[in-house]
């Protein structure tokens, strides 16, 4: 059975950091892409960055360039989102997702498979 278990969402100021963890269980964790997602209330899920686990390739959507950042450790079968300079507009359910997207589409919430239950993100100006 997948299991994705994010955690570490919560409350930060404007310019704050924090930092998303997920737990990745059942699998096959090195041949997969693996996503962080995010959904505000009323808007669309959008993709935020994504890594290939085999390789380490990584994309991240323009809105957090230079901000964000993914990382994995494979030992421990886990991915990680450090956020930075955090923004109000950032506030939103972010999501773990695991999948085998076309490496055209590594940004594309409909190519993943796996998700997550989310945890809230909330940026305050």
């Amino acid at each position: 059975q997948v299991q994705l278990v994010e955690s570490g969402g919560g409350s930060a100021q404007a310019g704050g950091s924090l930092r998303l963890s997920c737990a990745v269980s059942g699998f096959s964790y090195s041949s997969a892409w693996m996503g962080w997602f995010r959904q505000a209330p009323g808007k669309e899920r959008e993709g935020v960055a994504a890594i290939y686990i085999g390789t380490g390739s990584i994309y991240y959507a323009d809105s957090v360039k230079g901000r964000f950042t993914i990382s994995r450790d494979n030992a421990r079968h886990m991915v990680y989102l450090q956020m930075n300079s955090l923004k109000p507009e950032d506030t939103a359910k972010y999501y773990c997702a695991a999948g085998r997207p076309p490496a055209s589409l590594p940004l594309q919430p409909a190519t993943y498979e796996y998700w997550g239950q989310g945890t809230q993100v909330t940026v305050s100006s």
